[in-house]
């Protein structure tokens, strides 16, 4: 019989729906909102004058997001949308009463003024907040209120979040970039097996790929847009976890690997997209026949299979967290760009062949060739450390550039004073 203590501990086996629930940025948000729009709507009962303060839990609702960063960001920008707009009330309820001019008067001006104080998604709330404090009798008090109760749920809600620091979520983003290479896997494994498709003959009755199924991949490469925009979304969310994040002490070394490996994946998902759009212009002009001859065929059907596992690898390696898995990752992805561009060889010698005897075609042949070589040299070790260290080189010549002006304006500053 177990000690009661020890079902305290989350075991993986013994609740995987944990396991799976806490990695899912809705499940957590919805804990993590619900617990913050409770937690300031009793702080504020006891410091409002209002008997139902619903402006701090809705303020809390808004502002605690699944990122420390996030989180400040929109406390910022909904705090500055409230006292603004209350503000633009007092100011017009000090002039005018209300009336349907003086309404219009104060939605356009809190709108035009909420565009200038860059409170982006907020800008309609500056409107809220001035025709909610604008339509009561006393102006001065309800306005206050609602500033004061703004407050408490932007401060409860930041608060929630630094107290109970939310997860980082690179590993979500590096499951997405993972499940990204693996379907541009599936697409070249599909793509090999009809490169290898034998021609039509009597003795075999063999089919060729019909247009039908070029197209058809055609349009699988094109969808792959689709899932590059949502593990860009994923992407951005982890680097935001990764920001002001005390757990975190290499944040900006891994934003950057993270989102190099992505556009890496992405440049790869285009070229992709074009290799398919070649073949399809191949099987219109065959009309029926086969793609290649059995022997050309078979050697592209390699070339793409480990060109298939290289994205893979590479995906592995961008995603790896530990040096050993780095260098495993890194290992296995230096043999399979060798058995990539060694098949790679060998099937452009059997292509150079083949347009001696069909020089109508060689700028297919080239362009099919031309593309798996821009895939081979994009997922190369030496052009990723190039890229890696020219963003890091970015980013340090841009914190210099903040840092220098933020050390001119106090220098500014002091001599003013």
């Amino acid at each position: 019989m177990p000690h009661p203590s020890d079902w305290l501990v989350v075991h993986p086996s013994r609740w995987p729906w944990w396991q799976r629930w806490r990695r899912d940025p809705f499940v957590v948000q919805t804990l993590r909102s619900t617990a913050a729009a409770t937690l300031s709507y009793v702080v504020a009962l006891q410091l409002s004058a209002e008997p139902a303060p619903l402006t701090a839990p809705l303020t809390a609702l808004l502002v605690v997001q699944v990122t420390l960063y996030s989180t400040l960001k929109t406390s910022l920008r909904r705090v500055t949308s409230v006292v603004v707009g209350v503000l633009i009330a007092i100011a017009f309820s000090a002039l005018v009463g209300l009336t349907w001019w003086s309404l219009a008067l104060v939605i356009l001006a809190s709108l035009v003024v909420g565009r200038f104080v860059r409170v982006e998604e907020f800008i309609p709330e500056v409107a809220i907040s001035a025709m909610l404090v604008l339509g009561v009798t006393q102006v001065a008090n309800t306005a206050w209120d609602r500033v004061l109760e703004t407050l408490i749920g932007a401060v409860v809600g930041l608060l929630f979040n630094v107290v109970l620091v939310p997860p980082v979520w690179v590993d979500t983003a590096g499951d997405s970039i993972v499940d990204l290479a693996r379907r541009m896997r599936r697409l070249l494994f599909d793509i090999g097996e009809e490169l290898a498709e034998p021609a039509r003959s009597s003795e075999t009755g063999a089919s060729p790929p019909p247009v039908e199924r070029a197209v058809s991949r055609l349009h699988e490469a094109r969808l792959l847009d689709n899932d590059v925009a949502d593990v860009d979304a994923a992407l951005r969310q982890a680097e935001d976890s990764l920001r002001l994040n005390p757990r975190v002490k290499e944040g900006v070394l891994h934003r950057i690997v993270l989102r190099t490996g992505l556009d890496t994946l992405e440049i790869c998902a285009v070229v992709l997209r074009v290799l398919t759009r070649t073949l399809t212009d191949l099987a219109k002009e065959r009309h029926g026949a086969a793609l290649f001859r059995r022997e050309t065929g078979e050697a592209l059907q390699e070339t793409v299979r480990h060109l298939a596992d290289v994205l893979v690898s590479f995906a592995v390696l961008v995603t790896s967290h530990s040096s050993t898995g780095s260098e495993r990752a890194e290992g296995h992805l230096g043999d399979e760009l060798g058995a990539a561009r060694a098949a790679r060889d060998r099937a452009a010698g059997l292509l150079r062949s083949d347009a001696a005897d069909d020089p109508d075609h060689w700028q297919l042949y080239g362009a099919l060739l031309a593309e798996i070589d821009r895939v081979l040299d994009e997922l190369d070790p030496d052009h990723r450390g190039r890229r890696l260290m020219e963003e890091l080189d970015r980013h340090t010549r841009a914190r210099e550039e903040r840092r220098r002006r933020v050390t001119a304006f106090a220098s500014r500053a002091r001599r003013a004073s």
